[in-house]
């Protein structure tokens, strides 16, 4: 086992990739000179050559079209799109293009394109730079929608990632990166379509991604001072997602609390409890709760963006209302 921050499990496994398969080639804004715009690809230039590691105009359709078609010619093209916010200028390459190709040929066609960006809010950067669009890209057939919340994940998602035939999006919580971990370098490349149970708990199944995953667990801890024991689910892939994780968990538990940063309509939290609803109606002892970000824009000032999101005292205070506990 080694320790390891989350941006440093990312940049490892970017090496990696590129050390393995001369097809791989990592592009976007910044990843090149400047190292990344989180650090996260530091050193590959000078390491890599600018081949390898290319820095793009600012264009996020412009550079994400061209890894589409770079992963058509047979490439591997690792892209880099800043934050998620961003990538909205690309939603019709991502849409129209690299979700339906393989469809519309007929599967003739396989677009094994890799798209990281950077995703959520905490660091006073404003709305612009500080949103949750996984559900979106989770909403789209055709591609994989991954949110690595530990740093093995971090470390190895990717690596799954490149052996895909079909386009995978990683959403890497800006949070995150500074975190620190324990990586087993001898781990084989992650099932990157099963959730994994990070607390195990028999009074309330509390389930999650990406960044609200350590928030998460803070909660499961101050539950369990008050006697209340929290499984915490970490999805983990969040298209296609573990439906079978999940109604295991509740047919354990019989509570549900979803922890999710999005808005909370339309959310992804919305899409997990109307599988549990469908699938699971019996198993429930209490309604599914969801805990969310406020439905605003996110604040610039520190003290609003953290009223905006969910926190841990809210999931506790929403999980204690679920058992009737009050007090």
């Amino acid at each position: 086992m080694s320790q390891m921050t989350y941006r440093e499990a990312v940049r490892a496994a970017l090496r990696e990739a590129l050390q393995s398969d001369p097809r791989v080639f990592l592009m976007g804004e910044d990843v090149g000179r400047y190292g990344g715009a989180f650090a996260c690809s530091r050193g590959l230039l000078e390491e890599f050559g600018p081949e390898r590691v290319r820095d793009t105009p600012l264009s996020e359709a412009a550079f994400v079209g061209a890894g589409i078609g770079a992963a058509l010619g047979g490439m591997r093209p690792i892209v880099e799109v800043m934050t998620c916010n961003f990538s909205l200028l690309a939603l019709d390459q991502i849409v129209n293009h690299a979700a339906i190709l393989r469809h519309m040929s007929g599967g003739q066609f396989s677009v094994p394109l890799v798209v990281r960006m950077a995703t959520g809010a905490g660091r006073r950067v404003a709305a612009q730079h500080s949103n949750s669009f996984e559900c979106w890209y989770a909403h789209i057939p055709g591609i994989t929608v991954l949110a690595p919340a530990t740093v093995q994940d971090a470390r190895f998602m990717l690596r799954a990632a490149l052996r895909e035939p079909d386009p995978v999006f990683l959403f890497e919580h800006i949070m995150l990166y500074p975190a620190s971990g324990e990586v087993d370098e001898t781990s084989g490349a992650e099932d990157i379509r099963r959730a994994a149970v990070r607390r195990k708990g028999t009074d309330v199944s509390l389930i999650t991604y990406g960044g609200s995953l350590p928030k998460t667990l803070q909660a499961a801890d101050q539950l369990a001072q008050g006697g209340i024991e929290a499984e915490v689910i970490d999805l983990r892939c969040l298209r296609p997602l573990d439906g079978a994780a999940i109604l295991a968990s509740v047919a354990r538990t019989h509570r549900v609390a979803i922890v999710d940063e999005g808005w909370k309509t339309g959310s992804l939290a919305a899409e997990v409890s109307a599988r549990i609803m469908e699938d699971a109606f019996y198993e429930l002892d209490a309604p599914v709760t969801r805990v969310c970000s406020a439905e605003v824009p996110i604040p610039y000032a520190g003290h609003l963006e953290d009223a905006a999101l969910p926190k841990v005292e809210t999931i506790v205070t929403s999980v204690r209302k679920t058992l009737g506990r009050n007090d």
